[in-house]
């Protein structure tokens, strides 16, 4: 089981037990967070909107870190311009503490109904091949006379 979570800009495949570098949370160390999830992937895939508010992915806040530093150096040739300056990127070590389906009765439950519709659908689909060839035929005997 696992999932992809959005977090600073950035998508990420979890699972239960990972730990992240991920871009600062504003939340002290030892918080729990939730992150937000784009796609939950078990028995089942669950991509839609729907699906996804059911879905939780909870996170532990293990500690704040710099990253490692980047050196940025501007230099202009016959000018004497020459600058160099650092960044270092707050960043956030994280826990993958749990990743849930919440109400999974309520998506079995939606899945019953959903069957049925699908026989509708599929009753609907083969009418429109019927169809088609009725006015494919009209096109062709139109053709024809003219």
């Amino acid at each position: 089981m696992y999932a992809i979570v959005k977090t600073g800009g950035k998508q990420y495949r979890v699972e239960r037990g990972q730990h992240l570098l991920v871009e600062r949370l504003a939340a002290e160390e030892g918080a729990s967070v939730a992150l937000q999830p784009l796609m939950y992937r078990s028995d089942e895939t669950v991509f839609d909107a729907d699906g996804l508010a059911q879905v939780k992915v909870t996170a532990k806040i293990l500690g704040h870190e710099r990253g490692e530093k980047l050196r940025v150096v501007k230099f202009k040739p016959k000018r004497g311009y020459k600058r160099r300056t650092g960044h270092r990127q707050e960043l956030t070590r994280i826990e993958i503490v749990d990743i849930a389906l919440g109400g999974k009765g309520a998506a079995r439950k939606a899945a019953k109904p959903a069957a049925a519709s699908k026989a509708d659908t599929e009753a609907a689909a083969s009418a429109k091949p019927a169809t088609a060839k009725a006015s494919e035929a009209a096109k062709e005997a139109s053709e024809n006379g003219a």
